[in-house]
């Protein structure tokens, strides 16, 4: 048995997350303790980006660089800063074979003997810190397949992963984090510079009362889409609508929303992004590990996100997830079931 399989423990509020991780790997017979150290070294660069965060201003990393990623989108300071701390951080930790990031156009191979492979988004909302919206860092670890690590191992369905979450820096630094056992959410604690567990084994709700999407997006989405819309907007109290309307265009912070009260967050295909805009191994995937880990739902509009194999590192996916009744309706309109 491994880390990630091991049987769901009992959790308490105010332990370290370096704790948690450590028992989870008590818990698992055969653990070799490569996840754990691996998560820790997460931890450790999330640490370092939000205090470069938090200072931006003051340390001149507002603005761009000047230079495009391999997405054709120009790099934000931030963005480079923190894609270079985990980088660093995860090659010289010695447990990562290949890293992969939103802003590398190829993968970078790291130790050829680890047995964990992690992909991320250093940055994701980085185009808000500039006026001091929430931004946050969101990751995966993917497991090195038999063949051995190389650029296509890491094309493997998101059901593979074996950990995944993402780090939010609002008002509160959090970070949520799934080996498969359910979601914690732990909090830096900025006096003593270490994260401790403030809410343990959350689940979405079945149903929420809130909706996420960009409405500026409106005339480019798909008839079933725009229908979509309109019914969630609609006057209809029995069915608890018009849900209420909360877009921050951060991910991070919208998908925090949606996993703690609800709802349901929707980035569809439109006439501009065909194949959607959001990352399937760096945004989509880890997502998705996280809100059905914790019960809801995440599909592309009509697929399940987690069987989902990603054609090249840099795939793009419609992502729609959160509460699974929310979400069912959601397919049944773009599946042409409502109208």
């Amino acid at each position: 048995m491994t880390e990630a399989q091991a049987p769901a423990r009992r959790t308490v509020v105010g332990t370290t997350l370096e704790t948690h991780i450590f028992e989870g790997m008590l818990d698992s017979p055969g653990a070799t303790g490569e996840l754990t150290a691996l998560l820790n070294a997460i931890s450790v660069a999330v640490r370092i980006i939000h205090s470069r965060v938090r200072a931006a201003g003051l340390a001149g990393m507002f603005g761009y660089t000047g230079e495009t990623n391999v997405q054709g989108e120009e790099v934000q300071k931030l963005d480079e800063y923190a894609n270079d701390v985990l980088c660093t951080v995860l090659e010289r930790s010695g447990h990562c074979a290949i890293l992969a990031s939103e802003e590398l156009e190829k993968p970078l191979a790291c130790n050829p003997n680890a047995k964990y492979m992690v992909v991320f988004d250093p940055l994701d909302g980085s185009s808000n810190i500039d006026v001091n919206v929430s931004i946050g860092t969101i990751f995966g670890i993917l497991r090195v397949p038999a063949g051995g690590p190389s650029d296509t191992a890491l094309l493997q369905p998101g059901s593979a992963f074996v950990a995944a979450g993402y780090a939010v820096y609002g008002s509160a630094t959090t970070l949520v984090l799934s080996t498969g056992r359910g979601v914690h959410e732990f909090t830096l604690d900025l006096n003593v510079g270490e994260f401790f567990l403030s809410r343990a084994d959350i689940r979405c709700p079945a149903r929420g009362a809130l909706y996420s999407i960009n409405e500026g997006n409106y005339s480019k989405w798909t008839p079933e889409v725009q229908a979509w819309n309109q019914y969630v907007k609609s006057d209809d109290k029995a069915r608890g609508l018009p849900m209420g309307h909360r877009y921050v265009g951060s991910l991070v912070a919208d998908a925090h929303r949606t996993l703690i009260k609800g709802g349901i967050f929707a980035y569809p295909a439109d006439t501009k992004s065909r194949d959607g805009k959001l990352r399937l191994l760096y945004e989509a995937h880890p997502m998705a590990f996280v809100i059905e880990k914790a019960g809801g739902s995440a599909i592309d509009g009509k697929n399940r996100i987690l069987d989902i194999v990603p054609s090249h590192p840099h795939s793009r996916v419609p992502l729609i997830f959160g509460s699974t009744e929310d979400v069912a309706v959601y397919r049944q309109y773009v599946s042409g079931q409502r109208t």
